[in-house]
């Protein structure tokens, strides 16, 4: 039979090798990093952490073993990150965005960018090698596809200036993750999402263009103070006259394609997180059950509004977790082409993940408000999920619409695990 849920033994090698590293390594600094109340403070103290992550193959494994990376299966990375943020969604966010920086080359780069950049991310001594992923602007980001010109979407501008061969960048971003790096001098390489024609819709005038480190003309201001992923840096950038030469661009007239396709990659990502912080909220509140009384003479296991309660939040999280598994599954068949079917498991797992952090609280009463104890703080996270890595109810259902909506669509194709070629028609449902 085809379908089987076991893990292969390499499987379980990594799965061990994620846990250990987070319990032993992550989680101690984790929790003083969160309680931080400067956000790049909080954010630099992971580098040593992350470093470690770094030479076990968690920050750039997923890029080809020819390029330095270890080959990891989407599969693969389902079981590192739900090991990794069932400990720290935050920490697990920064490793998740170098694959949202880089994967987009693999897709749509040149053989020459792929062996520059992914060489140059995969064989850093230092272990401190990171990228940013920047698509959001103060304006939102729901609407990149948007038909009108400059005035609608993406407002970030790369002129292209020929006798220079370069590209000017101007304009700002605002949320992007770990784009100012561990000193706020910027990230190693950052990778923007530009509007390379003000002429051009959404869908035909935007590019990406990669800036490495140090490049004048770029200003990094104070990360984001967030309610969630403390551990994780949120940015603001100005842009002025920032160039770039011609061959760090890529995907000319087609970013829209490499939004659509970096969160369909993260997708599943996301979701598995979302089942990682569920899971560490239920493991706490089952144990917490089976001991507290409230005063009775029995734990409160015993009951059955708290019995059932548990049974909902166990089934749910299974379902999350497999749905997940499942989408990674059909985008490791199909070169990360599933644009619906990562944004359902997005969607899915992190708002199933609110309901059931509230639900433990339920169960755990007054005390689930006490910092002393975890569940506020797998609150903050859950606030997050659903809100981040391109949402849940504007780019991710509409991209879920958008490919339904196709007179080409079958209903049946995710259960059968058949392709779905994603097209530009797909995508601006509902502008």
């Amino acid at each position: 039979m085809a379908i089987d849920f076991t893990l292969t033994r390499e499987q379980k090698e990594l799965q061990k090798t994620a846990r250990e590293f987070s319990r032993d390594l992550l989680a101690p600094v984790a929790l003083k990093a969160d309680a931080e109340s400067d956000p790049q403070r909080a954010f630099a103290m992971m580098k040593p952490v992350y470093a470690e992550a770094y030479k076990l193959g968690f920050a750039f494994g997923f890029l080809p073993e020819e390029y330095g990376g270890s080959g990891a299966t989407n599969l693969d990375v389902q079981i590192i990150s739900e090991e990794i943020c069932a400990v720290d969604p935050g920490f697990g966010c920064i490793l998740l965005v170098n694959g949202l920086a880089l994967m987009p080359l693999m897709w749509f780069g040149s053989e020459e960018q792929k062996k520059k950049w992914f060489t140059e991310a995969t064989s850093d001594p230092t272990g401190e090698y990171i990228a940013g992923y920047n698509v959001s602007e103060a304006n939102g980001t729901a609407n990149f596809d948007h038909p009108g010109t400059h005035s609608a979407g993406l407002q970030m501008t790369a002129e292209f200036d020929k006798s220079a061969g370069e590209y000017v960048l101007n304009g700002s971003k605002f949320w992007p993750s770990s784009s100012g790096g561990w000193d706020l001098k910027g990230a190693n390489v950052n990778m923007f999402i530009v509007r390379s024609d003000r002429n051009k819709g959404g869908k035909e005038g935007l590019s990406c263009v990669l800036v490495p480190r140090g490049t004048p003309g770029m200003e990094f201001k104070p990360p984001i103070d967030k309610v969630g992923h403390r551990t994780n840096q949120n940015n603001w950038i100005e842009f002025d006259n920032c160039r770039v030469p011609e061959e760090n661009a890529f995907a000319i007239g087609n970013g829209d394609l490499v939004i659509s396709k970096a969160f369909t990659w993260s997708g599943p990502v996301a979701g598995i997180a979302a089942v990682g912080v569920a899971r560490s909220a239920l493991e706490w509140t089952m144990d917490w059950s089976k001991t507290y009384t409230a005063a009775g003479d029995k734990a409160i296991i015993n009951y059955q509004a708290v019995g059932y309660m548990l049974a909902d939040i166990q089934m749910r999280i299974e379902a999350s977790r497999y749905l997940c598994w499942k989408a990674a599954h059909y985008l490791d068949m199909y070169q990360e082409e599933g644009q619906a079917f990562g944004a359902m498991a997005k969607v899915f797992a992190c708002e199933l993940l609110f309901d059931t952090v509230f639900k433990c609280m339920q169960v755990t009463g007054t005390n689930s408000l006490n910092k002393e104890y975890p569940l506020e703080r797998y609150l903050r996270e859950a606030v997050v999920l659903p809100i981040y890595d391109a949402g849940t109810i504007g780019m991710q259902r509409r991209k879920i619409w958008g490919v339904m909506a196709d007179p080409d669509y079958d209903i049946n194709a995710f259960r059968d695990c058949k392709p779905v070629p994603f097209k530009k028609s797909m995508e601006g449902w509902g502008l």
